[in-house]
């Protein structure tokens, strides 16, 4: 892949479901070209009054557009993640605003853990841990491989997920936000 000095990078999302607790944990990291233009960016936060955690990869201006709309999704269907999900990806990819939107969510309740992506794809990872952004790849791979260990949880396999992503992908680092639910 050609690097574009003009497009914004970065971003590493991962998600973990073991031990009682559903994790999304993000790092901090905003880069443009080959410069980082910010360290501490918060891409992960509770949405419909803190029952659901979420975190975005790509365009920041775009995610939050999703958020708030999947917020009137949990709105219209309360307690229904999955539904509000469906509905707001039938409305990403039919909506001549929303179809322009360059953003991917990795959100999760109590019950369910979901990827949302323009695409219109609505999916539950089979094994409780998923991965967006740069550093996606290695996140998903590092939290595969970690949540095997039966003595660790939900939150250090989410953080040291994301420091191994940190340290193979230049558009990752280490600042960390965790939010966390009770299953």
């Amino acid at each position: 892949m050609q690097h574009k000095p003009d497009l914004w990078y970065g971003t590493t999302i991962v998600s973990i479901r073991k031990g009682g607790k559903v994790v999304i944990a993000g790092d901090g990291q905003v880069t443009l070209g080959t410069q980082v233009i910010k360290s501490q960016a918060r891409k992960v936060r509770r949405l419909a009054g803190g029952h659901v955690i979420a975190g975005f990869a790509g365009a920041t201006a775009d995610a939050f557009a999703l958020f708030e709309r999947l917020e009137m999704k949990l709105e219209q269907y309360p307690a229904q993640l999955a539904r509000a999900c469906v509905e707001l990806a039938k409305d990403w990819r039919t909506d001549r605003y929303l179809r322009r939107l360059e953003a991917m969510m990795l959100v999760a309740d109590k019950n369910v853990s979901l990827v949302l992506t323009g695409t219109g794809d609505v999916l539950e990872p089979e094994d409780g841990v998923m991965s967006i952004g740069s550093g996606g790849g290695f996140a998903l791979a590092a939290a595969r491989a970690l949540a095997t260990v039966d003595t660790l949880d939900a939150e250090y396999i989410a953080r040291r997920s994301i420091e191994i992503a940190g340290d193979i992908c230049i558009y990752t680092n280490k600042n960390i936000i965790v939010e966390s639910l009770d299953v």
